[in-house]
């Protein structure tokens, strides 16, 4: 396949991002409107970052009054995940892809680009694909960020609002599907949580945000299961299962230690009566 072919390719697998990204582009402009950005620093914003996530949530903090240190911190923690993303992409795609185009094509990853071509199969592993998927996702999140700036000035009060709660939303959204079967995950959202509003009772709550985060998220190394480990009865029925295959196998092996002994012993008679 051709590479103009493959970036046609990675445009049009790309194309259900756009009715995920344009929403929340719009969601976030809006709040970044409230919070005080003119309709170019929103844009601005949406152009050079390119993360929701962190943009919702530096744009929250800027209108809690936050300092720009706990801003940076909150904003690195919550995007420390596309350190593994980028790893897992670029081993995925093709070899002798020169440096320069890599730093380029990590500009392009987010959530949704990186399941889209990580579930794309074998067949889709050029740059040009990724290309083509990053350069939708990029337009529509900044379609939509243009359209939530052009438009909170028309917007009821009442109306740009009830955007605020936007960000809540989007975390919420993307912690869910880790809390089914994870008992220990959803204790840990629980702890995080409890620390936060322990924090913020005693230092500001910017920075007993940030503390919180990072408490949560070291005790989550020992505490919650990795993808793929599975729940605690899981792992119990697999060490049930391989102590049954052990027990199996060594009655297996035993079963043929007494026939090459019996055998031996037909041996030794056939050999005495001849």
């Amino acid at each position: 396949m051709t590479k103009g072919r493959e970036f046609l390719e990675g445009a049009r697998m790309g194309v259900p991002i756009i009715f995920g990204f344009i929403p929340v582009g719009i969601a976030f402009a809006i709040a970044a409107r409230g919070a005080g950005f003119s309709i170019l620093e929103t844009c601005l914003m949406s152009l050079s970052v390119f993360a929701g996530a962190s943009q919702m949530m530096a744009v929250g903090m800027y209108a809690e009054a936050a300092g720009i240190a706990a801003i940076i911190i909150a904003t690195l923690v919550i995007n420390l995940r596309h350190v593994i993303m980028s790893t897992c992409v670029m081993q995925r795609m093709d070899r002798g892809v020169p440096l320069y185009q890599r730093l380029l094509l990590s500009f392009g990853i987010t959530d949704e680009t990186f399941a889209v071509f990580t579930g794309s199969g074998e067949r889709h592993t050029s740059p040009a694909f990724f290309l083509g998927l990053s350069l939708v996702a990029y337009s529509s999140w900044n379609v939509g960020t243009l359209m939530g700036a052009l438009g909170a000035d028309l917007l009821p009060d009442i109306l740009t609002l009830a955007f605020g709660v936007a960000l809540y939303a989007m975390f919420i959204s993307m912690l869910t599907p880790g809390l089914r079967g994870n008992l220990r995950l959803a204790i840990l959202v629980i702890l995080t949580a409890l620390f936060n509003s322990g924090l913020s009772m005693l230092i500001d709550a910017t920075w007993a945000l940030v503390i919180s985060t990072l408490l949560g998220a070291a005790v989550g190394v020992f505490f919650v299961d990795l993808p793929g480990d599975g729940s605690d009865g899981e792992r119990k029925e697999r060490n049930g299962a391989a102590n049954e295959m052990t027990g199996s196998e060594a009655a297996s092996d035993k079963t043929r230690g007494d026939r090459v002994e019996n055998d031996e012993i037909k041996e030794g008679d056939t050999d005495a009566q001849a």
